[in-house]
């Protein structure tokens, strides 16, 4: 995104706020031994490994969970923050990752099935340096909806219906 299509979006958002307000809607649907997910044009599949009764043929949920948030910290330090601080920004690579104890999924053992341990490696490459890069980060902390919506959780309002 360039600097000029967001100070445009942000004059339009400041003169009417209900225009930056949105309803993100997901949908899945099993096909088989996956989830078909859809969200407005875009559809991917998800898919668990075979011990634990899937076809491993599409990423699992918690790889899809953890690429929401590499993929946050990428787009949005390229196509955000880097052009609102003015700063340079040549590549952004960011690798997540978690620890996990299957059994936890079947109910073995007592084992939690929470994903435990989680990092985040954000390497980005600018002329400008670590300064430039750590004000960048402090931002980032403070907007990524992925980031915060993991470190506090809003509650979810869940509801299982027979259909």
């Amino acid at each position: 995104m360039n600097m000029n299509v967001i100070e445009a979006t942000a004059a339009a958002w400041t003169d009417d706020p209900e225009k930056a307000r949105s309803v993100p809607t997901v949908t899945a649907r099993a096909d088989g031994s996956q989830a078909v997910i859809e969200a407005g044009t875009f559809t991917w599949r998800a898919d668990l490994p075979v011990p634990l009764g899937g076809s491993n043929a599409a990423p699992s949920p918690t790889a899809l969970l953890l690429g929401a948030l590499a993929g946050c910290a990428v787009a949005f330090v390229r196509d955000v923050l880097a052009p609102q601080l003015g700063v340079t920004v040549d590549g952004v690579e960011a690798t997540v990752r978690c620890e996990t104890d299957a059994r936890g999924l079947l109910g073995l053992g007592g084992v939690a099935p929470d994903l435990q341990a989680l990092e985040l490696d954000v390497a980005v490459s600018s002329p400008e340096g670590q300064d430039a890069v750590a004000a960048i980060a402090d931002i980032w902390l403070q907007r990524c909806p992925i980031y915060l919506a993991l470190i506090k959780p809003t509650a979810i309002d869940v509801s299982f219906r027979a259909a």
